[in-house]
């Protein structure tokens, strides 16, 4: 799709972050913790997002955070959320996206892009894979006691 602008997340954009994020999660997630947290992720110097418009309308975003690990011996990036509208996929905006994320990283010393996504998520899987991802590690949560 050549009509796609990506740029990096403001504050002002909130309110659409917040209702990707709740589409992804596929809940409505709490607005005053989640602007906690919007307000405070922006302000992370390995943290990095982008939102994607089509004609000016957004229709996709993706975040980014790094973190130094020990067990790497340096940084790695993690994709967090990536997210697009269900009009709008598989027109290549997602790679796009995370194009702008590795442009971000492009010349930083770090280890690794890496990406979770949920098992239940098979056209997610595909789309990595698709995008140099490989499978190499299973993820295991435990709540809070």
């Amino acid at each position: 799709m050549s009509n796609v602008d990506i740029r990096p997340v403001t504050l002002n954009d909130f309110e659409t972050v917040y209702s990707f994020v709740c589409s992804l999660e596929e809940e409505e997630l709490n607005l005053a913790q989640f602007r906690q947290c919007f307000d405070i992720c922006l302000t992370i110097p390995h943290n990095h997002y982008y939102l994607a418009f089509v004609d000016e309308k957004p229709v996709g975003y993706i975040s980014c955070h790094g973190q130094l690990l020990l067990h790497h011996c340096g940084m790695v990036y993690e994709i967090q959320e990536l997210y697009v509208d269900e009009m709008y996929r598989s027109k290549g905006i997602g790679a796009l996206l995370i194009a702008a994320v590795e442009k971000k990283l492009a010349g930083t010393d770090y280890k690794l892009l890496e990406v979770a996504s949920g098992s239940q998520r098979a056209d997610a899987h595909r789309f990595y894979k698709a995008n140099g991802f490989r499978h190499t590690s299973f993820k295991f949560l435990k709540e809070p006691l």
